[in-house]
């Protein structure tokens, strides 16, 4: 039975690894930790947690706990995770991985030392749709791949503490939505990009409301993504790759499970493709499982992390704007 502790009482716990938790027989939730031990207490309440702190070290430390899901704003992202791995526990860290690429090297260095497992929680990444598109890109089933366009457009409405407009809490449209794409056309790509251009727009400074760039990859593949958080913008979650003889598109990568196609060109004919599977939450915590007990290697953290981060900062830096942190 593997233990899980949560490191905050955030709104995406329920959904991201209480619930699916709650459908497995092999793991269960045993302790919640927010430094506002009301929340903490109400949160525990709801979801049949049984053991609540308001120390985070506390809950690392607990002999109840072998995974921990950092859900915490990146700020807390990096010394969190760092000492969870030290303390002998396995850690699920939520997206973005980190401030910047230099914290996510010494998450990972230290997952290295202390050989604990160190998952990202691109959850849309072990969703079997998502795979499919990735195989079919891989296999050249539509030959040789030569651009790809991702968007993650969702109004994210600005408050008081909100953390995607608070730059010192990791803030900003990149690092909480447009990481998506990126991590999606790296992973078609299987390699790192260059940065040719970026452009943000700003209402609070250092704080993007949109962003978007233009990436090269080895073999002179290109890319675009876009993001937006700003108010009014009509949702819109994409990712299309264009190949020597043919494209394929998929709507809601995200969240497949709440509906989604693949739409497939080949040679002049069309296909459009589904996959009807569990959540991609359901299939996140079983991968992390799964590598915790030897029988997976991750599809995310390590260098792929490292890989997305330096990819941020370098779209922020082409923006005219500071990495994080």
């Amino acid at each position: 039975m593997i233990r899980i502790g949560i490191l905050g009482a955030a709104k995406i716990g329920p959904m991201a690894i209480i619930q699916p938790a709650s459908r497995r027989q092999d793991c269960t939730i045993t302790a919640v930790a927010s430094r506002d031990g009301d929340k903490a207490k109400s949160y525990a309440e709801q979801h049949g947690i049984p053991a609540v702190v308001t120390d985070y070290q506390e809950l690392i430390e607990r002999e109840d706990v072998d995974l921990v899901y950092n859900a915490l704003p990146p700020h807390r992202h990096a010394d969190l995770t760092i000492a969870a791995l030290e303390a002998g526990k396995a850690v699920l860290c939520e997206k973005p991985f980190a401030m910047n690429a230099r914290e996510a090297i010494d998450m990972v260095t230290a997952a290295h030392r202390t050989g604990q497992t160190l998952v990202e929680a691109f959850h849309y990444r072990f969703h079997p749709a998502f795979q499919m598109v990735v195989d079919i890109v891989r296999r050249e089933e539509l030959g040789a791949l030569h651009t790809m366009e991702g968007c993650f457009d969702v109004e994210i409405p600005y408050r008081d503490g909100e953390l995607r407009h608070t730059l010192e809490l990791g803030g900003g449209a990149l690092m909480d939505l447009g990481c998506y794409p990126l991590h999606m056309v790296r992973t078609l790509a299987g390699a790192e990009p260059q940065i040719l251009s970026a452009e943000a727009v700003c209402e609070r400074e250092g704080v993007d409301l949109s962003m978007k760039a233009q990436l090269s990859f080895p073999g002179g593949v290109k890319a675009k993504i876009h993001t937006s958080m700003a108010p009014g913008v009509t949702r819109k979650i994409f990712l299309r790759a264009e190949c020597a003889d043919g494209s394929i598109e998929m709507t809601n990568p995200v969240h497949p499970q709440l509906g989604h196609e693949i739409t497939i060109h080949h040679k002049g004919q069309t296909r459009v493709e589904s996959v009807p599977s569990s959540t991609t939450y359901d299939h996140q915590l079983s991968h992390v499982l799964n590598v915790m007990r030897g029988r997976a290697a991750p599809l995310t953290g390590g260098a792929d992390a490292v890989g997305n981060m330096s990819a941020i900062d370098a779209i922020y830096t082409a923006a005219g704007l500071n990495p994080r942190g």
